[in-house]
């Protein structure tokens, strides 16, 4: 099966072999349901919810406002608090936190907590077990697609990241562009919006989400349609040519039907899209693929965040001069873009973008 066909063929078989009783993987309605069942009042419904998102609660005994009836009925049933827990956290040189994210059924995830102003970090979430896609410049795509993420264990990932931070610090953003391809697990990566957006539940408002894809086209329409988030683009080559060279997906979503979608995606106003560029050295970083670039997003609302390559073993691949770099924003500058050069962060624990997933030696 190639990595370009496989979102459609494999979305819906790739499941995780875990307890499917958990509180956890419950939205709201879904709790409101379950309470029903039990015959308990609707109330019930709302104070379990608080304390599995807003305050996080890791067992039902820590639900002290919730009668022991409720909670023996729950246990009863099978049900359980809490999907993953944390393994390792690494630290890097520049505050960054790498947490490996250990899964009921063995498998492991990694999620980042990016040092932005003080006292504020940005989390970036996994959404799968792997990666399908298989971009030769990003080392989870080497791993290949082992499952979909729950819609619990991306929540998960939130509630137990609070415990790694340093005090009075909080995550103000949250970014799907950990290991996997978001919307290629598109039901998973919906359902968690809805406890991280609710309220009553983690709290956070769709402006401060952002979701990125590698160009997976008609689940750019159906996100668009069904949940108002933030769009990252991955594009990272201004041509056919090298897109395909360098990320399979686009010999079956190529840049015309890419840029089709996100010219019709129903953007939230006073907001734009965001393009991710890693650049290549030799690759895709040369002038005349900046200038190409500046005429294939033109009449989009985009800013353009260039991300020189992170590097990791075994791919072939440089990172581009500083001075390259330099060039290519300020071309882009020039034709009047938004541009900015993301700094690199978590370098030195394989924390960078495109370095996430377990080393053999780990």
């Amino acid at each position: 099966m190639s990595a370009a066909a496989s979102p459609e063929r494999s979305s819906l078989s790739i499941r995780a072999a875990i307890p499917p009783n958990n509180l956890t993987e419950l939205g709201r309605d879904a709790m409101r349901a379950l309470v029903a069942d039990l015959g308990q009042p609707a109330y019930r419904a709302d104070q379990l919810f608080r304390w599995v998102f807003q305050k996080g609660a890791r067992d039902l005994d820590a639900m002290t406002n919730v009668p022991k009836t409720l909670r023996a009925q729950l246990r009863e049933a099978g049900y359980g608090v809490g999907r993953v827990t944390v393994g390792r956290v690494a630290e890097s040189i520049d505050s960054t936190r790498k947490l490996s994210i250990k899964l009921q059924d063995g498998g492991v995830v990694e999620t980042v907590l990016i040092p932005m102003e003080e006292g504020q970090f940005t989390q970036c979430l996994s959404s799968q077990l792997g990666c399908a896609l298989d971009c030769k410049f990003c080392y989870t795509g080497t791993l290949g697609l082992s499952r979909h993420l729950t819609a619990g264990e991306i929540v998960d990932q939130v509630i137990v990241a609070r415990a790694a931070l340093p005090p009075g610090a909080r995550v103000t953003h949250l970014v799907y562009m950990g290991m996997g391809e978001p919307l290629h697990n598109f039901d998973g990566v919906v359902d968690s919006l809805g406890p991280i957006c609710d309220p009553d539940g983690l709290g956070y408002s769709l402006r401060k989400v952002t979701v990125s894809t590698s160009g997976l086209v008609p689940q750019i329409e159906r996100l668009g349609k069904t949940a108002p988030v933030n769009l990252a683009l991955s594009l990272n080559a201004s041509n056919d040519a090298v897109r395909d060279a360098i990320m399979p997906v686009n010999k079956r979503y190529p840049l015309a039907s890419l840029m089709k979608a996100l010219r019709e995606y129903p953007l939230p106003p006073r907001r734009k899209l965001t393009i991710e560029y890693v650049l290549l050295g030799g690759v895709n970083d040369a002038d005349a693929h900046a200038r190409e670039l500046a005429v294939l997003l033109r009449g989009l609302p985009v800013r353009i965040n260039l991300i020189p390559w992170n590097p990791f073993s075994g791919t072939g691949f440089e990172r581009p001069a500083d001075e390259q770099v330099r060039a290519f924003q300020q071309i882009l500058k020039d034709r009047d873009y938004t541009v900015t050069v993301r700094t690199t962060k978590g370098l030195d624990i394989d924390a960078a973008c495109g370095q996430l997933g377990e080393r053999p030696d780990a």
